[in-house]
């Protein structure tokens, strides 16, 4: 499998994320290694929270959250999915499947040895990350789910994703930056933007983020729609604590808390909230805010 590596040069001062980089290496499924660029602060031998990003976002979601979960004494780790942010980006889009991604981060934690985690996912990091919690039940604690949600094909997506699943594959020019000011219901600055932008050199780094809208599943027939049903029979039966803290303002996932709350036994009598003035990542509208209930939340 070709990858591509976004040169250390991009991720220069960015503004907020004065992070050190770690590195693993995981089977890519293809006969080589794939190489997983991770976050990791606080305490190496507390109990971990996996921060999942979602697309074509990447770990920079998640600079406003991490120390709030580390002054919590939470170790706090977030990796770039493949195809994002310092991760390798496979150069073809063939190479991008639902099923590799979740090998993938399977094969991740699998490196780390993480266990008893708490996870918090958002758009695709709940896609991938539901499935692996459903996949893995022993290496999870606890579920917190921001935005998100494990689609199988049989209900419709609604409007909004239909209309950014079309601007995704034909827009000239994915300007990844611009599509992540666009999901917030606060503009972020010029400089924020940018940082969005630096994984992706040129078009031929965006591979992932042109593939990633056409995988998620809209029909009953589609390749992933049978695993997603197992994962939902297992979390069915999930009574480990499952927390949804949804923004007010995402035409993408609105409503899909209320599923996750009557569908998930674990969900009953948890904290839920809605965050006022937060669109679809609301990670960037407000981190601190989210980060803070679900730290609270884990306290209790």
């Amino acid at each position: 499998m070709k990858c591509l590596r976004t040169p250390d040069s991009r991720f220069a001062s960015l503004p907020g994320y004065d992070f050190k980089p770690n590195y693993v290496e995981v089977d890519d499924t293809d006969g080589g290694l794939l190489r997983i660029h991770y976050l990791d602060e606080g305490p190496p031998d507390a109990k971990p929270v996996l921060m999942l990003h979602g697309e074509p976002s990447w770990s920079y979601l998640y600079r406003k959250m991490i120390p709030i979960f580390v002054e919590a004494g939470h170790r706090a780790i977030a990796p770039d999915l493949p195809g994002f942010g310092r991760s390798d980006k496979p150069a073809s889009r063939r190479d991008y499947t639902y099923e590799r991604h979740v090998a993938w981060m399977r094969s991740f934690l699998e490196a780390l040895d993480l266990t008893k985690i708490t996870l918090v996912c958002q758009d695709w990091g709940g896609l991938i990350g539901l499935r692996l919690a459903a996949e893995n039940e022993a290496r999870f604690a606890r579920i917190a789910a921001a935005n998100t949600f494990l689609p199988t094909g049989d209900a419709d997506p609604g409007p909004a994703f239909k209309a950014w699943r079309e601007y995704s594959q034909n827009a000239p020019d994915l300007k990844v930056g611009n599509i992540v000011a666009g999901g917030c219901a606060t503009r972020p600055s010029d400089e924020v933007i940018a940082a969005y932008d630096a994984p992706f050199p040129d078009d031929s780094y965006k591979e992932g983020a042109r593939e990633f809208p056409v995988l998620v599943p809209v029909d009953p027939d589609d390749p992933a729609a049978p695993a997603n049903r197992a994962a939902w029979e297992v979390l069915a039966k999930w009574t480990k604590p499952v927390l949804t803290v949804f923004g007010d303002s995402d035409p993408i996932t609105r409503g899909a808390e209320r599923v996750l709350q009557q569908a998930i036994p674990g969900a009953s009598g948890q904290p839920h909230a809605t965050i006022e003035g937060a669109g679809h990542f609301i990670q960037e509208d407000k981190g601190e805010e989210l980060a803070a209930a679900i730290a609270d939340w884990m306290r209790g």
